[in-house]
């Protein structure tokens, strides 16, 4: 008997907890914000700050002090958790977690904050490798939470000598980020309990960060010189232990590119937008549509003629911005060597197609599948330099050739250090500057199958591809000419960069792999996997 109380008592206060606060709290949204399908972040009680706005803080003569400060609604503009959630699910875990994580968007609407936060890390965590966290901590999310700083907050913030971040975002989301881009001293966060070398899901012993509590364990009996908060309750506690104090009042400024605390060159993931609930839901009602329109687009490269295929893609959104600025024909029996950026392994198939002739394409990673479609001549190269130099000399004899001196892709406004190789092959060079614009899903990926990057450009509601052919390079300014293969090389890196307006970079094939893979981008023979 006395169990059974004991079971009606435990029955009753989960649904206290569970539906009439959460009622209450659906209540209360309805009357005071309305339906927000965007932000599914709870909103505190606010009050009048007592504090000052963070754009009246004097950034001068700070380089000694230390500061506090939370990273979510502070430094993001966004006031969602969500998006970051669906990163990790999506691009960590699977489409089938992602989903999951959408269609929980009715129950976090109507949670409190705690409960909304606990089922959001149960959902995008339960059963994840502690190795695809890492990964997507340092491949992905940077991305995303650059593109989303606060100037206002990041310029306080970067005014300081030491900076000690608090927040209830799980710390393998963040900590990556915050000690890598924002030199962070110090990221208390909530941590989360594994089993072996997966998440449970479920939070550590410790629970859900509580910020101010934290801020007294890490200090003790002294102040932080300076902290920033938000207007909620809990945000003014947080800043008050604090000896002086700044909240952010709205979203802020977007940090502009050449404002970022670290060159943002390197990234991986397929997501190409910020997923949002709205925008998470229009993916997976565009995703079956997406997937017949991929494989039709495929179909017109892979079977019809040049002539035909642009003509055709037109008609289901596909876009090719195409200029040729090279009016002189090749002045010896040998082919054209084009030099080209590289954007996804489309390339030299939008070039042919652009061109109206059919091309020989040279690349270092090509999977299987994408070889046998490809409607072009596509030959492997084996990274050793001098058989590699004499396999383009014999396909330039042929014809004409297309060369990605890059040896790799890159996603950014910036262009990689170019290889020499090409410039010992041939006297007359043509660069052509590529350029790709996805919408939805990036057509490239360094830690995922390659297999599948032509159905993710494919995929994309409108790809666009730029390709503007510039003029021949000049015989005095290749080998010809007395030039050395790295003067070409930097002068065409350059001529290109130009065009584009991209920044040339000394960085390498290897530098990107070892930053997103954690490998150098080669073959592994004993495993027979290729990167």
């Amino acid at each position: 008997m006395v169990s059974s109380m004991e079971f009606l008592r435990v029955a009753n206060w989960v649904m206290n907890q569970v539906l009439v606060k959460s009622c209450y709290g659906v209540a209360r949204k309805i009357k005071s914000h309305g339906f927000d399908w965007g932000d599914l972040s709870y909103k505190p009680l606010q009050q009048p700050s007592t504090f000052p706005d963070i754009v009246k803080c004097d950034l001068e003569g700070r380089g000694s002090q230390t500061l506090a400060c939370d990273f979510h609604k502070i430094l993001l503009r966004t006031r969602s958790f969500f998006p970051y959630f669906m990163l990790v699910a999506f691009e960590g875990g699977s489409i089938f977690r992602s989903f999951l994580l959408l269609c929980s968007c009715p129950i976090l609407w109507i949670l409190n904050y705690e409960m909304k936060l606990r089922l959001m890390i149960f959902i995008s965590f339960c059963g994840l490798k502690v190795k695809e966290m890492e990964n997507t901590s340092r491949a992905v999310l940077p991305k995303f939470y650059l593109e989303n700083l606060n100037l206002e907050a990041y310029e306080v913030v970067a005014s300081v000598g030491s900076r000690v971040f608090f927040t209830t975002m799980p710390r393998v989301m963040v900590e990556g980020f915050l000690k890598e881009y924002l030199n962070a001293d110090a990221v208390i966060a909530t941590e989360l309990h594994t089993s072996g070398c997966y998440f449970t899901g479920f939070l550590s012993k410790s629970g859900l960060l509580v910020k101010h509590s934290a801020l007294m364990d890490h200090f003790g009996d002294t102040k932080p010189d300076l902290g920033i908060g938000n207007t909620s309750l809990h945000d003014q506690l947080f800043i008050s232990l604090c000896k002086e104090a700044y909240v952010v009042m709205n979203e802020g400024k977007v940090t502009p590119r050449n404002k970022y605390p670290k060159s943002l060159v390197f990234h991986d993931g397929r997501l190409a937008f910020l997923p949002t609930p709205s925008a998470t839901l229009c993916m997976f009602m565009w995703l079956p549509i997406g997937l017949v329109m991929a494989i039709y687009r495929i179909f017109l490269g892979v079977f019809l003629c040049c002539k035909f295929t642009m003509a055709l893609g037109a008609l289901c959104g596909l876009k090719l911005d195409f200029k040729d600025n090279n009016q002189k024909k090749s002045e010896s029996d040998k082919g054209l060597l084009y030099v080209c950026t590289h954007r996804t392994l489309l390339d030299p198939i939008f070039l042919s197609s652009g061109l109206g002739r059919p091309l020989t394409a040279v690349t270092y990673s090509l999977s299987m599948v994408s070889e046998f479609i490809a409607p072009i001549r596509t030959i492997r190269l084996t990274r050793d330099r001098k058989e590699d130099g004499e396999i383009m000399k014999r396909l330039l004899g042929d014809g004409d050739l297309v060369v990605f001196p890059e040896g790799t892709t890159c996603r950014e406004p910036y262009l990689l250090r170019f290889s020499s190789l090409f410039a010992e092959l041939a006297d007359e060079i043509v660069p052509v500057a590529v350029n790709v614009h996805p919408s939805m899903f990036y057509g490239t990926t360094a830690r995922g199958l390659k297999v599948l990057d032509p159905f993710f450009f494919f995929m994309n509601p409108s790809p666009k591809y730029d390709i503007e052919i510039l003029e021949k390079v000049p015989r005095e300014l290749t080998c010809a000419g007395g030039r050395s293969t790295h003067e070409v090389a930097n002068h065409i890196q350059k001529q290109l960069g130009y065009a584009l307006g991209f920044e040339c970079t000394n960085l390498t094939r290897r530098d990107k792999y070892m930053m997103l893979a954690g490998n150098e981008g080669v073959v592994q023979e004993n495993k027979g996997r290729r990167f």
